[in-house]
């Protein structure tokens, strides 16, 4: 159950939004093979100025069309398994037109006792939801 937040510069349609969620979170569900509906984004657009998102000394630049991508997940992928996903997001993300030096992930893992899905309990904890395979 990975939660995603989508930042990006305003300025695109709302359907291109959801297109780019939409193409992440199909990325996710194909890859990690988890319930279509275990789909959790936040979409934030932020005036142009307030994403800086240099190259990290790769030697090529960022676009104002810059996706910043962070996905909060429980530990226990492979690396593979990760790159695998980063590839598979930014395929999708070029079928709507981003560029792949546009496309920035960070992945932040966690354990099972660091979600909460509602009513103040950790269903993982407390077993009212099974813990997702890796």
């Amino acid at each position: 159950m990975p939660l995603v937040r989508v930042d990006v510069n305003q300025g695109r349609p709302a359907e291109e939004l959801a297109a780019i969620s939409r193409a992440i979170h199909n990325a996710i569900v194909s890859e990690y093979e988890i319930p279509e509906r275990d789909y959790f984004h936040i979409i934030t657009e932020h005036p142009n100025g307030q994403i800086v998102a240099q190259d990290a000394g790769l030697g090529f630049e960022r676009s104002l069309e810059v996706v910043m991508i962070q996905i909060f997940t429980q530990g226990g992928r492979t690396q593979v398994a990760k790159s695998s996903l980063f590839e598979a997001i930014t395929e999708g993300l070029g079928e709507l037109g981003v560029k792949g030096e546009d496309v920035f992930i960070g992945y932040i893992e966690n354990s099972p006792g660091d979600w909460s899905f509602g009513f103040g309990r950790s269903q993982y904890v407390t077993g009212e939801l099974a813990i997702p395979r890796k």
